[in-house]
């Protein structure tokens, strides 16, 4: 990592920031993080990727370490996300890229191949799937799964509850999420039985220790980020769900024709939650799965060099 740069860019009254690794005229690879991550959770595919000959660029996505945090929440919808994500590359230079994308990464990054397949050349993604645009808006969806039942993504909805428990203790939060939905969890992220009102702290297991995967350093990293700037701006993505839902109308038939990769932890619990996985072939049809053995939901985290051996192999073809 002695060789990543820093820089901050303006795109659409956002400032990015990204690190980087490789040289300016190699062909961009360009990494989305997810929730709750940061341009870092990335650390491990960077000097691969550059060494392979590609430009990497790692985002810290707004709300996030030290990108700036959009005062609206009807801002963080992925419509003007991905808006975003093409300006900057053209910031950079670029007509083309490759974008990858992990957890709420990915829903970028699919959005960016869906809406702009004349930029985006190939899209790799890690543990959510596309299936295409939903029927009705994704709240309403949840609701009625789990109208009685507790579910971390209607937790988030309102604005205020989950940042009032989970910011009074950042490292708890993230030990505790980054274990319950990792392979070292026996159970998975199980919420069942557990009623609407409860809170998620109450639902997850703090193990106490951090994963055998991530190492103390790096876990100061995430902390130090999430102290520093809360978490308003990383829920506010949850926050947009059903905003995105609206505004994509006019892409609900749309299929990503590009080349595409899917890579997926065994034992993530999140990949075939709602059935998308299963329509991937239809809405995804030059489409390759990977399924990694021994992983949950951090695949570049907890599988990195299997992560990196697929990203090359795909990059290759």
């Amino acid at each position: 990592m002695d060789s990543t740069k820093h820089q901050l860019i303006d795109i659409n009254g956002i400032t990015f920031h990204f690190a980087e690794q490789g040289k300016e005229d190699d062909p961009l690879v360009l990494l989305i993080h997810g929730f709750p991550e940061s341009w870092y959770s990335w650390r491990h595919q960077m000097s691969a990727l550059a060494e392979a000959g590609y430009h990497v660029v790692a985002l810290d996505m707004p709300g996030y370490g030290c990108s700036s945090t959009p005062k609206e929440i009807e801002r963080f919808n992925q419509v003007s996300l991905s808006d975003d994500i093409i300006e900057l590359t053209k910031a950079l230079g670029y007509e083309e890229f490759i974008v990858v994308g992990h957890d709420y990464g990915a829903v970028t990054a699919w959005q960016c191949a869906l809406r702009f397949p004349e930029h985006v050349k190939a899209v790799a993604c890690m543990s959510i799937p596309y299936g295409g645009r939903p029927p009705k808006p994704p709240t309403q969806g949840f609701k009625r799964l789990f109208s009685d039942s507790f579910f971390y993504i209607n937790y988030f909805q309102e604005v205020g509850v989950a940042e009032a428990e989970l910011e009074g203790d950042i490292p708890k939060f993230l030990r505790s999420f980054l274990y319950s939905s990792s392979a070292e969890n026996p159970n998975g992220f199980d919420s069942s039985g557990f009623p609407a009102n409860t809170k998620l702290l109450e639902v997850i297991n703090d193990p106490g220790k951090l994963p055998i995967w991530m190492k103390t350093k790096d876990f100061d990293f995430y902390v130090n980020q999430f102290e520093t700037n809360g978490l308003s701006g990383p829920l506010s993505y949850y926050r947009n769900l059903d905003r995105t839902w609206q505004l994509s109308e006019m892409d609900k038939d749309k299929k990503i024709e590009q080349p595409a990769l899917f890579i997926a932890g065994e034992f993530d619990p999140v990949v075939k939650f709602g059935g998308e996985y299963e329509r991937m072939d239809y809405y995804v049809p030059n489409l390759k799965k990977i399924t990694l053995p021994n992983c949950g939901h951090w695949t570049q985290q907890e599988a990195p060099d299997s992560v990196n051996h697929a990203l090359l192999e795909f990059l290759k073809a």
